[in-house]
């Protein structure tokens, strides 16, 4: 296992970046690495927080930081989400993430891609990279080009697994809200049950489109107000304010955007009997789980109703290294596995008087040796 290593600067930062180990994110994390190749502008951070059941995997996000101490802490964080998401969904795979900093003009370059390529494949395997925010399918097929660590490649054969996570994170996200309904509301489905929908981009506007089919109402919002006004047309919803989504009256909320959403003053401020989305790290710390735990509002642990989209792509990876395809029907058995995972956490939840994401928590940490 490689050293954990961390450049003393990041590129458009005045001052040096604190020591990662210092941050509170930090949670013994096999590896960070800053990467700045200068002749491509590229500047990006890996973090590999597990390894305990295989390499560590994980999206890489492109993103524009203000502040590139924030793109330290998303590294930290998601990469210990993706731990958690991995053993979870009972994946033979580790925690990791990339974030790659933008400029303020969200600048990508081939050449760029070029070197986080090169990067990847010097780490010869501790990190598995896919799409994350900012990233397509098609950035994958040109990191493939420079490491064989990645996934998320076109589908390369009839019903083969791979390709664009996002419908698949979607389709776990649905069968997770339907079994919240089930626990919490005592309803068969979600006909007449009111979702309030925030960020309708691949994942958000997937999950809207499958609970449209069951005849749920709707309520969404993004913060590309024409995206949401025209999705809530096509399905027959009604579109609200980005700022507004969270203080809407109804049964769930589904948050489908950025994390960071769920703090003391956002949680009093729910009007809700769930929350149950795909963004990922949605409490803004950890702390704020009890608060929704004692409000009686059922959360579903964000990496575990999200991970769809990584049982996809680690479906594809481990295909291809048996030299095989994988199938769809195999990553949708995995991903209907998700409701009963939920219900076992909300009943431990129940039975103890503890918040789910610690309970959640509690269980991740013992499958990767932690507990």
């Amino acid at each position: 296992m490689a050293p954990a290593r961390c450049a003393g600067q990041l590129k458009g930062c005045d001052t040096p970046m604190t020591a990662f180990w210092t941050e509170p994110d930090f949670d013994d994390h096999e590896l960070v690495q800053v990467v700045h190749e200068r002749q491509s502008g590229l500047t990006a951070i890996i973090a590999v927080h597990s390894s305990h059941l295989g390499p560590g995997a994980g999206g890489t996000r492109f993103w524009h930081y203000p502040d590139p101490q924030g793109a330290l802490r998303d590294a930290l964080r998601l990469s210990r989400g993706m731990s958690y998401k991995n053993a979870m969904a009972g994946l033979p795979m580790g925690g990791g993430k990339a974030v790659i900093l933008a400029d303020n003009a969200r600048t990508k370059t081939p050449e760029m891609l070029a070197a986080f390529g090169d990067a990847v494949e010097a780490l010869g395997g501790q990190y598995v990279t896919a799409e994350d925010v900012g990233m397509s399918e098609a950035d994958m097929v040109t990191l493939s080009q420079r490491t064989a660590h990645v996934s998320g490649l076109p589908v390369t054969g009839e019903n083969a697994a791979g390709g664009d996570p996002g419908p698949f994170t979607s389709y776990g996200i649905y069968l997770g809200i339907l079994a919240a309904i089930r626990h919490k509301l005592g309803k068969d489905g979600a006909a007449g049950v009111h979702v309030a929908v925030q960020g309708v981009g691949s994942v958000g506007g997937g999950v809207a489109r499958l609970l449209a089919k069951d005849g749920a109402k709707l309520t969404l919002a993004d913060i590309d107000a024409g995206a949401a006004q025209a999705l809530a047309s096509e399905l027959g919803g009604v579109a609200v304010e980005a700022d507004a989504i969270m203080t809407v009256p109804c049964d769930v909320l589904s948050p489908n955007a950025l994390g960071a959403i769920l703090d003391e003053d956002s949680i009093a401020a729910l009007d809700t009997a769930i929350v149950a989305g795909g963004a990922n790290n949605q409490l803004a710390r950890s702390a704020h789980g009890d608060p929704l735990f004692k409000r009686g509002i059922l959360y579903a642990p964000d990496y575990v109703i999200n991970a769809g989209g990584i049982i996809s792509v680690a479906s594809e990876y481990l295909a291809r290294r048996e030299g095989r395809l994988g199938s769809v029907e195999e990553v949708r058995t995995r991903i209907e596995q998700i409701p009963g995972r939920l219900e076992e956490i909300w009943q431990e939840s129940a039975a103890s008087q503890t918040s789910p994401d610690i309970v959640a928590d509690r269980m991740a940490q013992k499958l990767i040796g932690r507990g």
